[in-house]
């Protein structure tokens, strides 16, 4: 018990390391889905390290990549998964080594569908990566946004619907993620451009860009009005809330909002739900 109580206190300190955006809505979340949605995203962010890195060549994080989803695939052997690391674990954040630790704080009878996710997300990831993610289509863009971000939409829904019977759309669910994901792309685009990379379509200028998160963003909230729980209501406002805010203030040329106007956009959505 108290190794369970030290390593979910542990994910939760990670959390907050790693994602300001998600870190308070998860906190607001009744216990069990705390504890379910915190390791599905630490998994998940576990993965995403490995395709970001700025200093793995290409072919490493393909192998990394896909052998962690061939591991997921069956029970996870945290051992096998130190092995696969170790050799890069001198460049390797401390939440992509500790994968094993983030899937023990999931509640049991949840954490297939979180491996399956984070077994897909890895592989899509690793396919983007063999193909230097060269983006030339929407289509191009929808499958990449997918992968790194849509999918963490259909694993929230998994987790509603095991938690209390919700059902919601998976398409919109899918929508929810790619909105925030591009929103990410428009605020990192120049530095992308600086790395050789750009998840911008031929032809597309950066208008049609924020008329794609618009877009996602406006079909996120659909994805809403098929829930009913306060705390999980709250919890996929507060995300939506914060990437609308910093498309704006993409538009008036500023890079991001402000901790004040992070802080001051939480509590208007938790006054709002209450």
């Amino acid at each position: 018990m108290y190794h369970d109580k030290k390593l979910q206190k542990e994910a939760m300190h990670m959390l907050k390391l790693t994602s300001r955006t998600f870190y308070i809505p998860i906190t607001l979340l009744e216990p069990v889905l705390k504890k379910a949605v915190a390791s599905a995203y630490l998994c998940m962010r576990a993965i995403d390290e490995i395709e970001d890195h700025h200093t793995l060549d290409s072919t490493t994080k393909q192998y990394l990549l896909r052998e962690t989803g061939a591991l997921l695939e069956t029970k996870f052997d945290n051992e096998a998964y130190l092995r696969l690391v170790r050799p890069y674990r001198h460049l390797l954040p401390e939440v992509t080594v500790r994968l094993g630790d983030w899937l023990e704080t999931c509640p049991e009878d949840i954490t297939g569908k979180v491996k399956e996710s984070t077994r897909t997300m890895a592989l899509g990831m690793a396919d983007w990566t063999e193909k230097n993610w060269n983006i030339r289509t929407k289509e191009d863009l929808d499958d990449y946004t997918y992968y790194v971000a849509g999918l963490v939409g259909v694993m929230l829904s998994d987790i509603w619907e095991w938690r209390d019977g919700t059902k919601t759309d998976r398409d919109m669910a899918v929508a929810y993620g790619r909105g925030l994901q591009t929103v990410n792309i428009l605020r990192n685009q120049d530095e992308d451009q600086e790395r050789g990379v750009s998840f911008v379509p031929d032809g597309w200028t950066r208008d049609d860009l924020f008329a794609y998160a618009e877009r996602n963003l406006a079909l996120g909230d659909k994805y809403m009005k098929d829930l009913d729980s306060r705390s999980i209501i709250l919890f996929c406002k507060v995300p939506l809330a914060l990437a609308k805010k910093t498309l704006k203030a993409l538009k008036n040329g500023r890079e991001k909002i402000s901790r004040n106007e992070v802080e001051e956009t939480v509590e208007a959505e938790i006054k709002s739900t209450q």
